[in-house]
């Protein structure tokens, strides 16, 4: 059997900034990844409240609830303090 053929570009593995070794360096690395995830997820609930989909409803109370814990986990971690979100 043939392996199925993949038509999307794979991302190429970038260098990580991120010197595991480094205490600070991890936590902000972790800071600015949550805060990215948050802003993109603010973004797909600004875009589902101008479409007309059956479920958006369900699907942005979803993303809100994925905000409030990424949120929560800053907070929990104490890594909160520079407020990007």
């Amino acid at each position: 059997m043939d392996k199925p053929v993949n038509h999307h570009k794979e991302i190429p593995p970038s260098p990580r900034q991120v010197q595991l070794d480094h205490h600070d360096s991890v936590r902000t690395h972790v800071h600015q990844q949550v805060c990215t995830e948050v802003e993109r997820l603010e973004r797909r609930i600004e875009i589902l409240r101008l479409a007309k989909a059956p479920h958006v409803a369900v699907m942005i109370s979803a993303y809100e609830r994925m905000i409030d814990r990424k949120k929560g986990f800053l907070q929990n971690w104490q890594l909160d303090g520079q407020r990007y979100y």
